[in-house]
């Protein structure tokens, strides 16, 4: 059986070649070798896992290497071997965190007078970089500026902005960027493979999501799944990790916009019962709305996430049911309780639930984000009124146009709230209106007698485009005796469909559970004519 524990020793990069997904760098790194024009100095920047120690020993194995293959080393030589078993004593590695003093540069300073053992260059790698102490950087400064011939130094830090102008000035600079998910899953799969892990493409797909753009966190995670001895997949990589599933989390999130307090606790509860760290658990909630807001504020979202069809055609369900008021509503509880879990120790659970509750309930915020939602829900319920002729506008003042005659004027046929629907065809079959639930839940917020009423309705989309309620016989009459209550129907219905509420058409028919689809059929017909 495989030893796992030296995965990613084992498959670190030879040659330039085989550092994935840092082409434009290392092909720089290639053509400097094999034309001789070799740097003194070299600072490679990127975030951690992306190839810059390794990148480092590479380029220290190819200008020492006594046989180069167009500018890569040949991995076959004296020198190679030797750097390569970490014996090399012309190659030394510095790790800057503990070797940061003023007395660490110095004593490299005294070797440096010195020439190269065996190799032809003595190379300093020294990681970190960003780590040494202000001092340090000092003495370091002269000797990077103007190094004997036969030195090179390599520098790699994880934060390009704690290093001194005058330290990155005197160094060739090398950005090392995030590899994708492809990349990474192309590797994990071969590794896997060779190494004989049984790993699904699926599970793959989680660990190159987790490393967050990492190679060398990647192959850590799969040697650390591969520690159970059994297939690799999305379950036991999330159980490995102590990451949730995504669509966990989406439930979480779909449960918040629908106010369900018994769903949200239980999410909780269940991220509390597995042992999961519930700052983690925070944490991906809040990148699941930051999601959410990309797929809502743009076309091509898919640019952007790196998801799967099915988890973004969630992400879009989702985004359909928050508006961007709530959006930053949520965003803003979420980014503070993050903060108050980080210090909490005993008390976890409690804040992250109150902190849910208060997302469910915008009256529960205080800040200007639940200000804006509470003013958009106000809005919506202004325009929700209008609809039903409860606020009315006041009309301007119109001059006579003619003199008004004394004579009776002849009586006015009385108008219908509803216009006639076209002709119902029998042979065509009603489709369930999939909208009903947002206006019932409009209604919830705004006229609860008419809620009551409706909140056990069948709704139906007609052959004509019209719609067709079907209500509990005793609240037919309930609805349509009322002017106001049919226009608050029509305008949600409106406001769902984008439509104007005049060309909104709908009726209201008694509900029977003995129906049959065809008798159902005949009693739509009956209605409309």
């Amino acid at each position: 059986m495989s030893d796992y524990r030296a995965l990613y020793r084992k498959w670190r990069p030879v040659d330039f070649d085989d550092v994935s997904g840092q082409k434009s760098t290392t092909d720089i790194l290639k053509y400097e070798v094999a034309n001789n024009k070799i740097s003194h100095a070299y600072l490679f920047c990127g975030s951690r896992g992306t190839g810059k120690t390794s990148c480092a020993k590479i380029l220290a194995k190819a200008v020492n290497c006594l046989n180069p293959k167009n500018g890569n080393p040949c991995n076959e030589c004296e020198a190679c071997r030797s750097i390569d078993a970490g014996v090399a004593t012309d190659v030394i590695e510095m790790d800057a965190a503990s070797n940061n003093g003023v007395g660490n540069v110095r004593d490299m300073k005294d070797e440096i007078a010195f020439t190269p053992a065996l190799l032809k260059y003595r190379v300093y790698i020294i990681d970190e970089v960003h780590m040494m102490s202000g001092s340090a950087f000092n003495a370091l400064l002269k000797t990077l500026e103007e190094p004997p011939s036969y030195v090179v130094f390599i520098l790699a830090t994880t934060e390009f902005n704690k290093l001194p102008t005058t330290i990155v000035s005197r160094c060739q600079r090398f950005d090392f960027r995030r590899m994708t998910t492809e990349v990474i899953v192309e590797r994990l799969m071969k590794i896997s493979k060779a190494e004989g892990i049984d790993l699904t493409e699926e599970g793959a797909g989680v660990i190159a999501r987790a490393a967050e753009g990492g190679m060398r966190d990647a192959v850590s995670l799969l040697e650390l799944c591969a520690g159970a001895r059994k297939t690799i997949d999305a379950e036991l990589v999330f159980a490995t990790v102590g990451r949730g599933n995504r669509s966990s989390i989406y439930s979480l999130i779909d449960a918040i916009a629908s106010s369900d307090y018994s769903a949200v606790y239980s999410a909780v509860a269940n991220v509390v019962m597995v042992g999961s760290d519930l700052s983690v658990f925070w944490q991906e909630l809040l990148d699941a709305y930051r999601d959410i807001m990309i797929v809502k504020s743009t076309s091509d979202s898919k640019n952007y996430l790196d998801l799967t069809d099915a988890e973004h055609n969630q992400l879009e369900e989702l985004a359909g049911k928050l508006t961007m008021a709530k959006l930053l509503y949520h965003t803003s509880v979420l980014e503070a309780t993050l903060a108050d879990l980080q210090r909490a120790r005993e008390s976890k659970r409690s804040v992250a639930e109150i902190a849910l509750t208060r997302m469910c309930d915008s009256r529960l915020g205080s800040g200007d984000e639940a200000l804006l939602l509470r003013i958009e829900e106000l809005e919506k319920a202004v325009s929700r009124l209008k609809f039903s002729g409860s606020v009315k506008e006041d009309a301007p003042i119109k001059e006579p146009t003619k003199p008004v005659s004394s004579a009776p004027a002849e009586a006015e046929k009385p108008k219908t709230e509803n216009p006639a629907p076209a002709a119902f065809v029998p042979n065509a079959e009603p489709k369930p209106y999939s909208k009903w639930g947002r206006v019932i839940s409009g209604l919830e917020n705004t006229k609860g007698s008419v809620y009551a009423a409706l909140s056990k309705a069948i709704a139906f989309v007609m052959p004509d485009g019209s719609f067709l309620v079907k209500v509990d016989k005793f609240f037919v009459t309930v609805v349509t005796k009322s002017q106001e209550n049919m226009a608050l129907v029509k305008g949600l219905i409106a406001e769902c469909e984008n439509k104007d509420p005049g060309a909104v058409v709908v009726n209201f028919v008694a509900k029977d559970s003995g129906d049959s689809v065809g008798s159902f059929a005949d009693e739509i017909e009956k209605a409309l004519n």
